[in-house]
């Protein structure tokens, strides 16, 4: 199945010249919603996850089926204010600005192997900054798995020694 048949593209949304890729067609058709999920399980399967994490909103989405399917636990990473236990957090770059995630303090012990599942990787600033929070709460950052990369944005330049996976690749 060609799962960039089933996303579909938005011109000029939410700003002019911005090419925005909807994955809300691929979400509402269960074939390639489960064939999306299926790929990125297949990549994990031998890479002995511990864990599933997933930046909010859409990582939710496609983070939580991939951690049943392996038969492991999920792990929200939020904007601040959003989690109510103790947390840790880490600034990370925007293209004009910074931004703060969150995770719960003990929702990562020391040495499990986690893998990051998230719909987009573009400048790769929000999963580097999810990365380095794994890492701080002393987990290990098995593998960074995306549906769609946004190529032309060199997002994966910015993830250099990490596993990563993307599905479908657009050049913007």
């Amino acid at each position: 199945m060609d799962l960039k048949e089933k996303i579909r593209v938005i011109e000029n949304f939410p700003k002019e010249g911005i090419s925005f890729k909807d994955i809300t067609t691929l979400i509402s058709d269960g074939e390639a919603l489960r064939e999306t999920i299926n790929r990125i399980v297949k990549h994990l399967e031998d890479k002995k996850i511990d864990l599933i994490v997933g930046p909010e909103a859409r990582g939710f989405i496609f983070g939580v089926p991939v951690a049943c399917a392996l038969g492991v636990g999920f792990i929200p990473v939020r904007k601040p204010g959003k989690l109510p236990g103790e947390t840790i957090s880490i600034n990370y770059g925007l293209e004009y600005g910074e931004d703060q995630l969150q995770l719960h303090k003990d929702a990562i012990k020391p040495g499990q192997r986690v893998a990051v599942v998230d719909d987009l990787l573009a400048t790769g600033g929000t999963v580097e900054g999810v990365a380095k929070l794994i890492e701080q709460a002393g987990g290990i950052v098995a593998s960074l798995d995306f549906v769609i990369e946004l190529t032309e944005l060199k997002g994966k330049d910015k993830l250099e020694g990490y596993d990563v996976l993307s599905l479908v690749k657009y050049d913007i």
